[in-house]
This record gives structure tokens, sequence and C-alpha cells, in this order.
């Protein structure tokens, strides 16, 4: 089965599709999912959390982009997990270079979407493998030393290449008007 006829047949309520889906993706959204709760998750709180991700497929199947599932997925992993750290009283680590926009309200909806347009344009402009090593660590939270090593890299040379990209980051934001504590950078 391919990912668009799965989804159609997601849509319709066919659990087989949706089988489909937790076998093809149960590892992505585990790994999110474990390396936002980090060693405060015991596996039994990683299988719950991922369960929900897949309900959340379930429930919103007619909403999900066709071809755009592995990024809904990786979207709502991401926010489940913090969820539930919040939850549970969890303290995620902030490291010095985390990256986070935050929205205060309606009023900041305008500005929130022009920063997030500088910071994608700016990400984008990125040559490989800076913009995956961005990716990998702002957007699916690999630790340094995974990155390093999936990547044939040192770990210096990936810190170093993550400090550059913010380096580069806080020059465009400067450039749009912005500060850095505008994107909690």
């Amino acid at each position: 089965m391919e990912e668009r006829e799965a989804l159609k047949r997601l849509r319709r309520g066919d659990e087989t599709a949706l089988a489909w889906f937790i076998q093809r993706y149960t590892g992505y959204v585990s790994t999110i999912v474990a390396n936002i709760g980090g060693a405060s998750i015991s596996r039994a709180d990683l299988e719950e959390v991922t369960a929900d991700v897949f309900y959340i497929l379930w429930v919103n199947a007619r909403q999900v982009v066709p071809d755009k599932v592995k990024a809904y997925l990786g979207g709502v992993a991401r926010n489940k997990a913090r969820e539930f750290a919040r939850k549970r009283g969890i303290d995620l680590p902030l490291e010095e270079d985390v990256l986070q926009i935050t929205v205060d309200g309606p009023e900041r909806k305008l500005e929130t979407k022009e920063l997030a347009a500088c910071l994608r344009r700016t990400i984008s402009a990125m040559q490989s493998p800076e913009r995956e090593i961005f990716f990998r660590y702002y957007y699916y939270y690999q630790p340094v030393a995974v990155i390093a090593e999936e990547l044939g890299l040192n770990v210096s040379t990936v810190k170093t290449k993550l400090r550059r990209g913010r380096k580069k980051l806080k020059e465009q934001l400067t450039k749009g008007g912005y500060t850095v504590e505008d994107a909690n950078f």
C-alpha cells in the first residue's frame, strides 16, 4: 500500500490503514518523543505518548495533507511529548542554544508569522550539511552526538556548525528588525 492510498482508507475508518501508518512510523514518532522526554520518560510513558500521536492521526485523518503525514506526525509527536512533560512536571533541559518561538496571544500572530518566515528563509538558505544539522537538532531534537555519528562528523564539528548557524540567524533577525529575545534564542 502507498501512503496516499493508506490515507484515503484511513479517512474512511479503515483500521488496517491505521495499522499501516503505525508500522511505518512508530520508530520515527517514538524517537522524537524519546528525544524530548530524555531519561525522564519511562518505556510505558513513551508507548502511551506514541499511541496518543497515532490516535490523533486517526481522529484527524481528514485534515492531514496527502504526502505530509510524516511531517504531521512529527509535529504532533513534539507537541504531545512537551505536553506530557509539562503535565508530569518534568523539566526539559534547555541548553543555551535552543531556539523556540512563543506566541503570547492573538495580537502577536502577524509578528510571529513574519518572524517564522525570516527563520525559515535563513535556514533554507543554509548549505548542506548545516541545514540538515539544524533540522536534526532543533526540529527532531537529536542530540549532537547522534547527529555527528549519523552524518560521519566529529561532535566538535557539529557544535561549530550549530554555533555558526545560530550566528547567521541572529544576523538575519537583526536585519529584519527582530531581537534575539523575540525568538527566545
